[in-house]
């Protein structure tokens, strides 16, 4: 499915933030290499980072890595230009790739003792960078942080101080193609009253009345963040403030006996088909090309798939227990974050670099919504007459569901980088029938309560 953890690949994402749309999953490899390598890093003897040394007449270089694709690097780009015109004195050497080899090049560096001044930095992995020592704490440094919103600027911070400003926001979301609705002769759901019967109901009811290969919906399990909604709607959470889980074996196994019951009813793809989805590109996804009516997305990608669909998409409220969207459980996301080495020559530097593409409306009108909804207040609200109908969607969205909104998640511990894959891997055997829900929820939280406690 494409929830939540999709990497973006150079050509076709550059609005996609994997962690929530990718389908192929994080190599474990690459998992191990980021936290093996963050802890040789602080254990060089060597000082610094790979940041050229000041020239002669005053000028500093700046490394600055990001995630994304080609539209991504041309937005960013052009932002550096407009720093760089403000900022004579100091240059900006960009430094990007696709998500999938991101996180395995980012360990090496650190570990290398060759980290980029300025990291763009997921939820996923700031605090296995931060509590090892190797990101910055900005709340030392000039960067005004007033405009931000308030759940937004939380995330980054920690007890290793405020490592990472949210790039931008986003929320957890399903999104609906009313064309497969219309061809099956199923209307929209009401997305403020529906529960998770009717999303199985009206599922079904398109699979039934659609070609063969036509799903109602794509299916969950290859993430984290429908795991976190389900969650957080009876009261539980995917991880707690200490860093341990917070949910039972039980909790898990409920999750995925309700996918077993909408694979069994024929609501979303078979097995075999889930796994075959997994590899697609985000064009190739079955929402884009007009086989699943609804599918699990994060809200900054609905303008990408809305232009590889051709359609006019509509961004859905997951589902409740309860038929209230107040008890959705959905919160605020940082898409990114942007973050710096602590080992940064030129801090204060950094530091101005990061501010601007906070709080700067240049950087806004340039960046617009690529990295989901502008955290910034006034930055927004001064932009938004540039967006496309696509992003203005979204904006209103994050803004529409602003009430109903629950407390924001812990973040992820140290460890949780492997949480997705174990996820993953245990939907896989639940839907060809190899585990039952119950042994699979058992061997699961085991694994997940290990990755975290070594």
């Amino acid at each position: 499915m494409p929830l939540f953890s999709r990497p973006a690949t150079a050509a076709k994402q550059s609005a996609v933030t994997p962690p929530m749309g990718a389908r192929r999953p994080l190599r474990k490899t690459g998992v191990a290499a980021a936290a093996a390598a963050v802890v040789m890093a602080l254990s060089l003897s060597a000082c610094g980072s790979g940041s050229a040394p000041q020239s002669a007449d005053g000028t500093v270089e700046l490394r600055f890595s990001w995630w994304g694709g080609d539209k991504r690097a041309q937005l960013t780009q052009e932002a550096i230009k407009q720093f760089e015109a403000e900022n004579p004195k100091i240059k900006i050497k960009p430094e990007f790739g696709d998500w999938s080899g991101y996180w395995d090049k980012l360990a090496t560096q650190v570990a290398a003792n060759d980290a980029p001044d300025i990291i763009q930095m997921d939820e996923k992995y700031i605090t296995e960078y931060s509590s090892r020592g190797a990101l910055l704490d900005l709340s030392k440094y000039e960067i005004d942080t007033s405009k931000l919103d308030e759940a937004a600027l939380n995330a980054g911070k920690s007890e290793d101080g405020l490592t990472g400003i949210a790039a931008g926001i986003n929320a957890a979301t399903i999104l609906a193609n009313p064309a497969v609705f219309e061809a099956a002769g199923v209307p929209l759901p009401d997305d403020t009253k529906w529960t998770w019967d009717d999303f199985e109901r009206i599922s079904s009811e398109i699979t039934a009345n659609s070609p063969k290969g036509t799903y109602g919906a794509a299916a969950y399990g290859t993430d984290e963040a429908s795991l976190g909604v389900w969650l957080r709607q009876d009261g539980k959470s995917l991880y707690t403030s200490d860093g341990k889980l917070g949910f039972e074996p039980g909790d898990i196994a409920a999750w995925w006996a309700n996918l077993k019951k909408l694979s069994e009813n024929k609501a979303v793809p078979t097995a075999s088909e889930v796994v075959e989805a997994e590899a697609a590109p985000l064009d190739q996804s079955g929402l884009a090309t007009g086989k699943n009516a609804l599918a699990f997305w994060w809200s900054n990608q609905a303008p990408a798939l809305e232009k590889a669909s051709g359609s006019d998409l509509k961004i859905l409220r997951f589902p409740t227990k309860t038929g209230s969207s107040a008890d959705a459980g959905l919160w605020y996301k940082a898409s990114q974050f942007w973050s710096a080495s602590s080992r940064t020559k030129h801090p204060e530097e950094t530091a101005k670099f990061i501010n601007f593409l906070t709080n700067n409306v240049k950087a806004g009108e340039t960046l617009l919504a690529d990295r989901g909804v502008y955290p910034n207040s006034e930055v927004r609200a001064a932009i938004e007459s540039k967006l496309t109908p696509a992003d203005v969607k979204v904006v209103k969205f994050i803004d529409q569901i602003k009430d109903e909104l629950g407390e924001a998640p812990a973040p992820p511990p140290k460890g949780a980088g492997s949480i997705q894959e174990i996820i993953k891997r245990y939907t896989s055997e639940v839907l060809f029938e190899r585990l039952s829900t119950e042994e699979a929820g058992k061997k699961a939280h085991d694994e997940m309560k290990s990755a975290i406690s070594s």
